[in-house]
């Protein structure tokens, strides 16, 4: 493709994820571009990665970015010549679409004639109909008498779907089951769309039982051209909410994608469809489990959240092919010259607790670590460590995206992408995307749209089994002593006395007899371990009675991983160690499952520990001195910090004892102190 030159600043009218995806595609193509931003975004990735940003209003999206007409001043202020809406706010309001061009500036997405006639979906479907699109059986005629919707009800057949004509995201839905049932659920129906949408009209469709949901990417330009791009499967859903999508379908028939794809068009065409879009389907099963007939769903007059699957199975830009069709130019390529290679999957971290309903999350990501993007493995994301998940949108924290030359070996790559996650503050869905991936409805492609919300509980946590537990302890145990013998090691060299004794990394001075005393927290229990031993070879007993361990042969791996012989059984386990906290959490990955610990203090002093002993302050563990808070002659009261100390990874605060004189301080900063020895000696004030 040429160089893009027609347009030189591009204004995003949407914030997060896909704002910084659409900056990217932007400064490949040499185009300035504009962030708007709510008060709760004034430090968001997209604001700092975009060349210009503007204030908009308040937190809340009805604030900000859902004013039009805010965003188009900022627009025309900035000298924007398109303005790009994203996906979700104002990507499919066509009053927004119409205001944008008649200030003279380009829309980056269809026309808002085209955005009308879809924003129905009983009008929707009409037209399709007499397009010769395939769509499901069904009632969507204007009178709404619950006496003849009864009686369409009971022509269409039962399962049957009642939907709200105007709306989407799972709202106004219904699956009714018998005659019987049908008009308390029209009722419930009604009211849900009146307040969520402001109108209650509904449509209905004959319900197809376990469906596979199956969408078309299309792209239509200025001069009557419209193709399509292949197929996404996302029929992995929770609440008609996606929960993965793949590229290609595991599930379509050579002759059923090509049928597919050729309706897409048609579906296209019968709008005069511009820019990017998707068809969505619902395609139906036979008794043997192979794909039946196909029926149209809706429109999405915008680009999708899962366009990165089309993107890796394609080799296409999709915001590049946005820009150049609003630019004007013709589809960069023909139908028979798009390409279809290997097997993309995409699933979405986000800030929720599946556990407790998938109830959305927020606060500070105080860790997060995702896996280094490369070939096999694509990270769009708008928030970094540091970053706050707010209450205000959507809790998205990024999208994974994976590829490789087959489906099983993609499934292969997700797995180990996931693997290396780790995030710490708001919960996240990582455990549960990790038992999704390996689920086998997942693995065999079976699943269909109704999947999850049938048997949820096969996708939560199962009870642990014991001797993986085990295996995960000790792992956690063995990653700290390797941390701390690397840190007294290099504490040493830093120091240049390699021969004092607190460079042998033997455990003599850390407890008594020759041992260490770790504790360690499940969430569930504390549990203390004794370890023996050093240089990756302990003996780990539980201190609670449980067996003893011999671990041997313990090292970091070039990769990071954790190699050992647990009781001669060799093991290698992913460990990340969180340390920014008040206290140590480990990160423990077995290949299938992941573990947190965190870990207790060894020793736990007295509320005054430190701060007592008559005239003394002693130490209450072992650990090293990093701050001195006075000096000698210096007059304290009583409870006054006079010295920190780092121990166990913490920084502990130590208090003088009484009111006095501060008479003698027996350490300097970056001295090893044994437990109980005296640090400050206190004197009667003169």
């Amino acid at each position: 493709m040429r160089a893009a030159s027609m347009f030189s600043k591009l204004l995003i009218a949407n914030r997060g994820e896909i704002a910084c995806r659409v900056i990217r595609t932007c400064r490949k193509l040499g185009i300035r571009t504009v962030a708007v931003y709510s008060d709760a975004d004034a430090d968001a990735q997209h604001v700092r990665l975009a060349d210009e940003a503007f204030p908009i209003g308040g937190a809340r999206p009805q604030d900000s970015y859902l004013r039009g007409e805010v965003i188009l001043e900022v627009a025309l202020k900035a000298g924007a010549q398109a303005i790009h809406p994203g996906y979700g706010f104002l990507s499919e309001n066509a009053d927004f679409a119409d205001a944008v061009e008649a200030a003279g500036i380009v829309f980056v997405g269809p026309k808002a004639a085209s955005m009308r006639k879809m924003g129905s979906k009983a009008g929707a479907k009409q037209l399709m109909q007499a397009a010769g699109v395939p769509v499901v059986p069904g009632y969507t005629g204007e009178d709404q008498s619950p006496e003849l919707l009864q009686r369409e009800a009971d022509a269409i057949g039962y399962p049957l779907m009642i939907k709200a004509a105007h709306g989407g995201g799972g709202k106004g839905m219904r699956i009714v089951r018998s005659a019987a049932e049908f008009l308390p659920n029209l009722e419930s129906c009604q009211r849900e769309a009146r307040n969520a949408f402001g109108r209650d009209r509904v449509l209905l469709e004959r319900y197809v039982e376990h469906p596979r949901h199956i969408e078309i990417q299309i792209f239509g330009d200025a001069h009557g051209a419209v193709i399509h791009l292949n197929e996404r499967e996302c029929s992995a859903q929770r609440r008609y909410q996606k929960v993965l999508e793949e590229s290609p379908s595991p599930f379509l028939t050579p002759e059923l994608r090509e049928a597919m794809g050729a309706a897409a068009v048609l579906a296209g065409r019968a709008i005069d469809y511009q820019n990017a879009g998707t068809v969505e389907f619902i395609v139906g099963q036979d008794s043997d489990g192979k794909p039946g007939g196909f029926y149209f769903m809706e429109i999405n007059t915008r680009l999708q959240v899962e366009h990165p699957v089309t993107e890796y199975v394609t080799g296409l830009d999709l915001v590049e092919w946005q820009l150049r069709i609003a630019a004007g130019e013709p589809l960069p390529n023909a139908q028979h010259e798009i390409a279809q290679r290997g097997h993309a999957i995409e699933v979405r971290l986000y800030a929720e607790d599946p556990e407790a309903g998938f109830l959305p999350g927020s606060g500070k990501l105080t860790r997060l670590r995702l896996p280094a993007p490369d070939a096999h493995t694509r990270i769009d994301g708008g928030v970094i460590e540091g970053d706050t998940v707010t209450i205000f949108y959507d809790p998205m924290i990024a999208k994974l995206i994976v590829w490789d030359e087959t489906r099983p070996r993609a499934l292969a790559r997700l797995r180990e992408a996931l693997a290396q996650c780790a995030i710490e503050g708001p919960k996240s869905n990582i455990a549960f995307l990790e038992r999704l991936v390996r689920h086998p409805e997942i693995v065999d492609a079976t699943i269909d749209t109704g999947t999850l919300d049938r048997d949820l509980d096969a996708f939560m946590p199962q009870p642990a089994d014991p001797a993986q537990a085990r295996v995960a302890r000790a792992a956690a145990v063995v990653a700290l002593l390797l941390r701390e013998e690397a840190r007294t090691r290099a504490a040493a060299a830093t120091s240049g006395d390699a021969t004092s004794p607190w460079a042998l990394a033997d455990g003599w001075r850390l407890g008594h007899g020759g041992h260490r005393r770790l504790v360690l927290d499940d969430g569930e229990r504390k549990r203390v371990f004794v370890a023996h031993g050093s240089g990756g070879d302990y003996r780990l007993q539980d201190g609670d009675g449980g067996e003893t361990l011999d671990a041997r042969g313990a090292r970091w791996e070039a990769d990071g991983a954790l190699s050992l012989r647990l009781n001669d059984e060799s093991r290698r386990l992913r460990v990340d160690i969180d340390e920014t906290g008040a206290l140590p959490r480990i990160a423990i990955h077995d290949g299938a499952r992941r573990w947190r610990f965190v870990r207790e203090p060894a020793y736990r002093p007295a509320a005054d520990a430190g701060a007592s002993v008559g005239d003394r302050v002693l130490a209450p563990m072992p650990g090293r001195i990093v701050l001195l808070k006075t000096n000698v002659g210096d007059t304290v009261e009583a409870q006054q910090e006079v010295l920190v100390m780092e121990a166990m990874k913490m920084e502990l605060t130590l208090k003088a004892p009484r009111a006095g004189v501060v008479a003698e301080i027996r350490v300097g900063v970056g001295d090893f102190v044994e437990a109980d020895a005296a640090l400050v000696v206190m004197g009667d004030a003169a």
